[in-house]
C-alpha cells in the first residue's frame, strides 16, 4: 500500500471513528482505539506492544490527577458556594450581569471546574437570573459558555492542562524541530480567548433588543457563609495556583536566572495536583469515593483513543503530507482562518479535546516551521475555532443550558436562537479575530 493511500485510509478511519461514536453513543476513543489496532498491526506492520506504548500517559496523568484534586471543591460545595458569592458582589450594578455572569464562569474554570462542571452549576442560576432580570437568556447563555471556555484554557485549568500535554506531544513526534513553551502559549491563548469572548458578549448585551431593560427588578439572595470545609478547599486551591503558577512566571520573566529555571523545571501541574489532592484527602475535604467517581473517564478514554490513532498517522507519514498539502494550496496568510473554520466545523460534532485539538494539532509544527507562521497562534486559532461551535444545541453545553429552561416552549424558542443565531455568530467572529490575530503577533 503507498503511502497516500494509507494516509487516506487513516483520515477516513478518523472520520469514521467521530461518526460512530456521534451516531451511536460509544465513545469515539474506543473506535479510535479499534482502528489503531486495526491499520497499525495488520496494515503497517506494527506490534501490539508498539500500539500501546502509544497511549498518551503523561496527557492521561495530568487530566487524571488536577481532575482528583479539583473534584474535592465540587464534592463538598466550595465551587457552588463561590459562584453564588462573586453573583451577589455584582448585585450594585445588574445592568452589567452578562459581563458578571461571564467572569464568574471564567473564574470557576480558572480556579479548575471542568466545562460541564461550570455549566451544571450556573446553567439552573443564570436562566433564573434572566427570567429575574428581564434579560435575553440567549445572551445569558453565551455569557457562562464563553467564560467556561476561555477559563478552561488557563495554563492550570481543565483544559489548558489537556491542550498543553497536546502541544508537547506535537513537538515530541517532530523532534527536528526545536519545542515551544507549552506554558506560555496557553497563557496567550487564554488571553485571547477572553477578548474575543468579551467582543461577542458585548455584541450581544447592546445589539439584542430584549437587553434595554435588563437589571429592572433583579434581587440576589446573599449566600451562606464558607464553612470550615469549604475555607480549607479555598484555601488549598489558592496554594496550589500560586506553587504551580510562581516558578513558571518568574522563569518567563528572569530566564537567565538558573535556580528559577531549574525549579521551574521540577514544577509538574499533574504531580501538584497530586499531592494537595492527597493533602484534601488526609484532611477529610471530602470523600475519596465521591472525587474518584467524578473523574472524567469518558474525556481520558476520547483523548487517549484519538491519540494513538494520531500516533499511527504520525507513524505513517499523514500528518506531514497533510502539512505539506495545506503548507502548499492555502494561501499562508489564510491559514489561521482555515484551521478555525476546520476545527468550528468539527467541534460541532464532536469533542475538541478529544478529536478536533488530538487531529489538528500535529499539524502545527512543521506547517509553522515551513511558513514561518507562530505556532501558538496555530495552535489558538485551533482551539478558538472549535470553541466558537461549542454552544451547539447539541453539544454538552448546549444541552445543559436547554435543560435549565423550565417550559417547553422557551427551550424550543432557544434552540433555534443556539442554532441559527449563536453559532453563527459566534463561528463568525472568531475567524475573523484569528485571521486579525495571525496578522499581528
Amino acid at each position: 500500500m503507498t503511502g497516500t493511500t494509507l494516509s487516506i485510509l487513516i483520515i477516513v478511519s478518523i472520520a469514521l471513528a467521530v461518526f460512530l461514536g456521534y451516531k451511536t453513543g460509544i465513545n469515539t476513543g474506543l473506535f479510535c482505539m479499534v482502528f489503531a489496532y486495526a491499520i497499525g498491526c495488520f496494515v503497517m506492520g506494527l506490534t501490539p506492544k508498539n500500539i500501546i506504548s502509544y497511549w498518551p500517559t503523561s496527557t492521561m496523568f495530568v487530566i487524571l490527577a488536577v481532575s482528583l484534586f479539583y473534584n474535592v471543591a465540587a464534592a463538598n460545595g466550595t465551587l457552588e458556594k463561590l459562584s453564588r458569592t462573586l453573583l451577589y458582589a455584582c448585585r450594585s450594578f445588574p445592568s452589567m450581569l452578562p459581563y458578571a455572569l461571564f467572569f464568574v464562569a471564567v473564574i470557576l474554570s480558572v480556579m479548575g471546574a471542568a466545562y460541564f462542571t461550570v455549566l451544571a452549576f450556573l446553567a439552573p442560576i443564570t436562566m433564573l437570573i434572566c427570567e429575574e432580570s428581564r434579560m435575553d437568556k440567549l445572551t445569558g447563555a453565551m455569557a457562562i459558555n464563553c467564560g467556561a471556555l476561555a477559563g478552561g484554557n488557563f495554563p492550570t485549568a481543565a483544559l489548558g492542562v489537556i491542550f498543553r500535554g497536546l502541544m508537547d506531544e506535537a513537538y515530541a513526534s517532530t523532534p527536528d524541530l526545536a519545542a515551544i513553551d507549552s506554558f506560555s502559549s496557553t497563557l496567550t491563548m487564554f488571553a485571547l480567548a477572553i477578548v474575543v469572548s468579551l467582543i461577542l458578549i458585548t455584541i450581544m448585551r447592546f445589539a439584542v433588543p430584549a437587553n434595554r431593560t435588563i437589571g429592572k427588578g433583579v434581587q440576589f439572595t446573599k449566600p451562606d457563609s464558607y464553612n470550615k470545609v469549604q475555607k480549607q478547599t479555598l484555601s488549598l486551591i489558592f496554594i496550589m495556583m500560586a506553587v504551580v503558577l510562581v516558578f513558571p512566571l518568574l522563569k518567563m520573566l528572569l530566564p537567565h536566572v538558573k535556580f528559577i529555571s531549574t525549579v521551574a523545571g521540577k514544577i509538574d501541574v499533574g504531580l501538584v495536583a497530586i499531592v494537595f489532592a492527597v493533602i484534601a484527602l488526609f484532611l477529610k475535604l471530602a470523600p475519596q469515593k465521591e472525587i474518584i467517581a467524578k473523574v472524567p473517564w469518558n474525556t481520558i478514554l476520547m483523548i487517549a483513543g484519538a491519540g494513538m490513532l494520531i500516533a499511527v498517522a504520525v507513524e505513517a507519514g499523514t500528518i506531514d503530507m497533510l502539512s505539506a498539502w495545506i503548507g502548499s494550496n492555502v494561501p499562508v496568510v489564510m491559514i489561521p482562518l482555515a484551521f478555525s473554520i476546520v476545527a468550528a466545523i468539527m467541534s460541532f460534532f464532536s469533542s475538541t479535546t478529544g478529536v478536533v485539538t488530538p487531529a489538528l494539532f500535529p499539524l502545527v509544527p512543521a506547517l509553522a516551521a515551513s511558513t514561518g507562521l507562530n505556532p501558538a497562534v496555530l495552535f489558538t486559532c485551533t482551539v478558538l475555532g472549535a470553541q466558537s461551535s461549542a454552544i451547539s444545541p447539541f453539544s454538552s453545553g448546549g444541552s445543559l443550558i436547554l435543560g435549565s429552561c423550565s417550559k417547553e416552549e422557551e427551550r424550543n424558542t432557544l434552540f433555534n436562537r443556539l442554532m441559527f443565531v449563536a453559532v453563527p455568530t459566534s463561528v463568525a467572529l472568531n475567524a475573523v479575530y484569528n485571521l486579525i490575530v495571525s496578522m499581528i503577533l
